[in-house]
């Protein structure tokens, strides 16, 4: 069970008074550039020097002493401070404390190896504290989360944070982040157990930089792992010449197999492919009989390596024209399907 830290105010008031004597030289550098409270940190040294306190004692002095020189920005003293109370007395109970405070020091400067160092050596050797209620173990797994780029070292900090403390944090966001490690990784089946743990808590407002809906990309990445995969072509051009044909000869049965079987979507060119309407089901019978489907000869000016459209029209009296939208296929999970082409969906109406 983590142990509270205790603060003594009623005993520095008291011993304050009782002070009439002077820090020891060494510890000068504590009261250098001190302004506000240098008379009060020259009495909190030397009661701290005179080496009869006990830890909860100790501990209030220190971080008065820490405290003060925060309210002065004396970031420098602070860290030589602490880390040297820290080296003096490695029993310390409150050392995750004290190691918790030099590492924030360093992250407010931006110094986040420095700061990681830290964060890193209070979980590795300092047993758990409570800081104002919170577990200072879980504020250094957050905290690395933050400062860390390797997928590697997340991984391990996520799993760290969920096995310890899923109780304190978003599960959903966390399980999302730890998935996406294992996939910056290449660790694909991890990944993709992770993703549908994920996908277990129904979290449709999990919000990721760069990932405009969180869920649906995850469901997308399941979803194509489980699913048959037999609708992609090898080229761009073969998935072309194959759609044309099936127009040409008014083969619904074919249009329907070429579809993608995951997230194919059939919508307006304001709507998002994740909103629910988006989600196409219907038959490609039902627009082709009695109708004269064309298609442009050549794709659509706008389409690139990655993607492509092609603009057909003749398909119903109410939206007559549908840009036909293909996708190269990113999933390195399969690499018999990566990088192959799919027919993705349907924008109806002209571009806007």
């Amino acid at each position: 069970m983590s142990k509270k830290i205790f603060y003594s105010g009623l005993f520095l008031s008291a011993s304050l008074f009782l002070l009439v004597s002077c820090a020891p030289v060494s510890n000068n550098y504590i009261l250098e550039g001190m302004h506000k409270h240098r008379e009060e940190q020259r009495e909190l040294l030397t009661l701290l020097e005179n080496g009869k306190n006990n830890q909860e004692t100790r501990f209030a002095l220190m971080n008065r002493i820490s405290g003060n020189l925060l309210a002065e920005n004396q970031k420098a003293a602070l860290i030589l401070f602490l880390t040297d109370a820290v080296e003096t007395n490695p029993d310390d109970p409150y050392n995750a404390y004290w190691l918790l405070m030099i590492a924030h020091a360093y992250l407010e400067d931006n110094a986040y190896d420095i700061a990681g160092y830290y964060f890193k050596r209070i979980l590795e050797k300092c047993p758990d504290l409570e800081q104002h209620g919170e577990s200072i173990h879980l504020v250094c797994l957050q905290n690395l989360i933050r400062i860390t780029e390797s997928p590697q070292l997340l991984i391990h900090f996520y799993s760290d944070i969920i096995t310890r403390f899923s109780e304190n944090i978003d599960l959903g966001h966390t399980y999302f982040m730890l998935a996406r490690s294992y996939e910056k990784l290449g660790e694909w089946e991890l990944s993709i157990q992770t993703y549908a743990q994920f996908l277990s808590y129904g979290r449709f407002d999990v919000i990721i930089s760069g990932i405009p809906d969180s869920y649906e990309y995850a469901k997308r990445i399941v979803d194509y792992d489980t699913s048959s995969k037999d609708w992609t072509f090898e080229t761009l051009d073969e998935l072309v010449k194959s759609i044309k044909h099936a127009i040409n000869t008014y083969n619904y049965r074919l249009l329907d197999q070429y579809r993608a079987k995951v997230n194919f979507f059939a919508m307006s060119w304001k709507q998002e492919s994740s909103d629910l309407n988006a989600q196409a089901d219907f038959r490609m019978r039902d627009f082709m009989g009695g109708n004269r489907i064309r298609y442009d000869n050549e794709l659509d000016a706008s389409s690139n390596p990655h993607e492509a459209f092609l603009r057909t029209n003749g398909w119903n009296q109410y939206v007559s024209v549908w840009y036909l939208y293909f996708r190269k296929v990113n999933f390195p999970a399969d690499p018999n399907i990566h990088g192959r082409w799919e027919w993705a969906g349907i924008y109806f109406g002209e571009k806007l």
